[in-house]
């Protein structure tokens, strides 16, 4: 199948025009100017960008991961996959030791199918003081123990664990992970600077969701953020979303930390995809309201509603670059970035790489969708 359009941004560079020939699941060629043949699908005035990686979400179209549930899982993958999310990590929030233990063990048959691409554990071990949308009765101290039950029971799939640096036997967890090829994050903290820098020196090198269920930044004790966005191992998610934090935020740690540090995330729930009303995430009830998920009978925002597609625009809309700059400092976030962070094996469009795209039309939006060298939304 030769496609061609206006513009193919690779993740690396910009075609204009471009083409793309896939050959079965993957990419055999790409160029620009004249394709080797005659197109099998010209799609016009069109931008091709890899598809999105979604490293940190809990479900979507009215599921949730914490189900492990076949059937749940596909309803929240599909659901974002319409939405140009080609790439996914489940990820769970806190829960007691027998059943997150339940949870890791359905949802690894899911990572085995191929539905999802790993587990992320966002939580237990993270900070009540900064709890966000998790039960903090149900939070706890690392255990070696429980770790081990766990990754036995993920056999492989679990891809990441976010921990609180502060919490007393992190290190020796941090270690424990990072030998079984886990990658550990720091989020949900209230960790000084110096206890998120020993963290990151132990192996840690992502930050969940940075600024939110973070310790703020205080001019003579910086705290996790600086601390995280100022070491270049270290590779910092944002929910773009317009809701969890300002533009110039978003402008301002993708100047700090570069083109190759950030990376675009949802942290969506069940809601994402559906109407405002009720849902549940964990054990905690939750309403969303104008498409802003809190906790019921709270302010606490509880993940998001957003799509990939929507994260995307936001921060192109935002970047206060150039258009095509733009286009590709989002392509890096939203796919390349978080991809190389969990070490899954996408790379943007590359020959011999996965043939996953999404169409956006002139106003960003979604237009088409392939997973694997398939047709998931068709161009009109």
């Amino acid at each position: 199948m030769l496609l061609t359009a206006d513009a193919v941004h690779t993740g690396r560079e910009l075609l204009r025009p471009g083409w793309i020939d896939v050959s079965g699941a993957v990419v055999a060629a790409l160029g620009t100017g004249v394709p080797p043949r005659a197109a099998d699908r010209a799609l016009g005035p069109v931008t091709v960008v890899p598809g999105f990686v979604d490293t940190h979400f809990h479900g979507g179209g009215g599921a949730n991961f914490t189900a492990a549930d076949a059937a749940e899982t596909s309803a929240a993958v599909g659901t974002h996959a319409m939405h140009g999310t080609t790439t996914a990590v489940a990820s769970l929030v806190t829960a007691g030791p027998d059943e997150l233990l339940r949870q890791v063990t359905g949802l690894a048959a899911d990572v085995r199918a191929g539905v999802v691409a790993g587990i992320h554990l966002e939580g237990p071990w993270i900070s009540a003081a900064r709890c966000g949308a998790h039960d903090p009765a149900l939070m706890r101290d690392p255990d070696p123990a429980e770790i081990e039950r766990l990754l036995s029971a993920g056999d492989g799939t679990i891809r990441m664990v976010t921990i609180a640096p502060e919490r007393d036997g992190v290190m020796t967890a941090i270690a424990q992970l990072v030998d079984a090829g886990v990658v550990v994050a720091v989020g949900h903290t209230e960790a000084t600077y110096d206890q998120t820098r020993a963290a990151i020196d132990a192996g840690a090198t992502v930050g969940t969701h940075l600024f939110n269920a973070m310790r703020p930044i205080h001019h003579r004790e910086p705290g996790p953020i600086v601390a995280l966005l100022e070491d270049p191992r270290v590779t910092v998610e944002i929910i773009d979303d317009g809701v969890h934090v300002h533009p110039a935020l978003y402008r301002q740690v993708s100047r700090s930390a570069g083109p190759d540090r950030v990376s675009l995330i949802t942290d969506a729930m069940a809601a994402a995809g559906m109407s405002d009303g009720p849902y549940t995430l964990g054990a905690l009830t939750v309403d969303v309201v104008d498409a802003v998920a809190r906790i019921a009978g709270t302010d606490t925002i509880a993940g998001s509603t957003a799509t990939m597609d929507r994260v995307f625009r936001f921060a192109v809309e935002n970047s206060g670059l150039p258009r095509d700059e733009a286009l590709s400092q989002a392509v890096r976030q939203a796919s390349i970035n978080p991809a190389r962070a969990l070490g899954l094996p996408v790379d943007g469009l590359v020959p011999g790489g996965p043939a996953d795209l999404v169409v956006l039309d002139g106003q960003l939006n979604v237009a088409g969708v392939v997973r694997r060298g398939e047709w998931l939304v068709n161009p009109g």
